[in-house]
């Protein structure tokens, strides 16, 4: 399990990435949410990488 934390606003940001944004349960910063580390998660946050903190979740 992973924790994602969103860092940075999407103000400036194309449409597709706020989309994945959305995807991932993030919608303002300092939001956190624990997804499963699999590769869908991982291309999401791939995309984002830039607007959000990864970490190892327990």
């Amino acid at each position: 399990m992973i924790r994602i934390v969103q860092k940075r606003s999407t103000i400036g940001t194309p449409p597709k990435q706020r989309k994945v944004l959305e995807a991932l349960g993030l919608r303002k910063i300092g939001d956190s949410v624990v997804r499963k580390d699999d590769k869908a998660v991982q291309g999401m946050i791939h995309k984002v990488s830039h607007l959000v903190a990864v970490e190892k979740a327990d």
